[in-house]
C-alpha cells in the first residue's frame, strides 16, 4: 500500500512538470526556465499554489492573481500521470521496467494533450522519445552478468521504429496517391496529406519502445477509436479533420497492457 501511495504522489508531480511541457512545448519556450507562472497575467505561481490537486481545490480552479479560470487539463493531467505511476508500478515494482514505461507513458501523455488544441506532436516528444526508446532498449539488454548482452530488445526496438514509422507512413502514402492522384479528389480545407508527418514520427517512438509486434497491433487498433470520434466530430461540427495522434496514444497503452489478451482474442482462442 505504501509502495501506491508513494507512486501516486511522485506521479501527480511529475505530472506538474507535464503540464509544463505541454503548454510550452507548441510555443517552443523552455520546460525549465522561467518558474512556472500563470500564463494569462504571467506572475510567478508560489510553490503553496503548485501542489497536485490541492491548490486547484483551493483556489476553486482560479488564479490567486487576476483570479482567471485555470484549465481543468492540468489537475486532468496530473491525476492521469499518478493513476498511470500507480498501474506501472503494480505490474513492474521497483524495477527498470518502471522507469522505462513510465518514460514512455509521460511522453504519449504529453503527445496527446499537445496534438488535440494544436494539432501537432512535438519533435522533442517524438524524435527525441524514438532515440531515448532506443537508448534504454540497449542498456536492457545488460543483465546481472557484465559478460553478456541480450541483443533481442535492441533490436526490436530498431525493427519497431522501421515497421511502426513505415506502415503509417506507407498507408498515408497510398491513400494520397489514390485519393489525389488517381481519383483526382481536390484537397478539402487545403489538407494534402492524410497522415501528418509528426503521427509518422510518433509511431516510430511508440515501436522504439514496444518493439514492432506491439507497434504493429497499435496501427490497427487506433483507426476503431479515431473513426468513432471523427464520425461524431463530423455530425457535429461538419469538420473531417481529427488529430490521430490521441488515438495512437491510446492503441498503444492497449498494446502495452493487453496485447496477448488481444491477439488471442483474435485468434479465438
Amino acid at each position: 500500500m505504501i509502495g501506491q501511495v508513494v507512486s501516486f504522489i511522485f506521479g501527480s508531480l511529475i505530472g506538474s512538470f507535464l503540464n509544463v511541457c505541454i503548454h510550452r512545448m507548441p510555443l517552443e519556450k523552455s520546460v525549465v526556465w522561467p518558474s512556472s507562472h500563470c500564463p494569462k497575467c504571467e506572475k510567478r505561481i508560489p510553490w503553496y499554489d503548485n501542489i497536485p490537486f490541492i491548490s486547484y481545490i483551493l483556489l476553486q480552479g482560479k488564479c490567486r492573481f487576476c483570479k482567471k479560470t485555470i484549465s481543468l487539463r492540468y489537475p486532468l493531467v496530473e491525476l492521469l500521470t499518478a493513476l498511470m505511476f500507480v498501474a506501472v508500478y503494480n505490474r513492474y515494482g521497483v524495477s527498470f521496467d518502471l522507469f522505462y514505461y513510465i518514460v514512455f507513458l509521460g511522453a504519449l501523455i504529453i503527445a496527446t494533450f499537445v496534438d488535440i488544441p494544436h494539432r501537432i506532436i512535438p519533435d522533442e516528444i517524438s524524435l527525441g522519445g524514438m532515440a531515448v526508446g532506443f537508448l534504454l532498449s540497449i542498456i536492457r539488454g545488460f543483465d546481472l552478468s557484465p559478460f553478456s548482452y541480450n541483443f533481442k530488445p535492441a533490436l526490436n526496438s530498431l525493427i519497431g521504429i522501421i515497421v511502426g514509422g513505415g506502415i503509417i507512413w506507407l498507408t498515408g502514402f497510398l491513400f494520397d496517391l489514390v485519393y489525389f492522384k488517381l481519383l483526382k479528389k481536390p484537397p478539402i480545407q487545403g489538407e494534402t496529406e492524410s497522415m501528418g508527418g509528426g503521427d509518422v514520427k510518433l509511431m516510430a517512438m511508440i515501436g522504439a519502445f514496444l518493439g514492432w509486434e506491439r507497434a504493429l497491433l497499435t496501427f490497427f487498433i487506433a483507426p476503431f477509436f479515431g473513426a468513432i470520434i471523427g464520425i461524431i466530430n463530423l455530425i457535429v461540427k461538419k469538420d473531417h479533420t481529427i488529430p490521430y495522434g490521441p488515438f495512437l496514444a491510446l492503441g498503444a497503452v492497449m498494446s502495452l497492457w493487453w496485447y496477448p489478451k488481444i491477439i488471442a482474442l483474435i485468434l479465438g482462442r
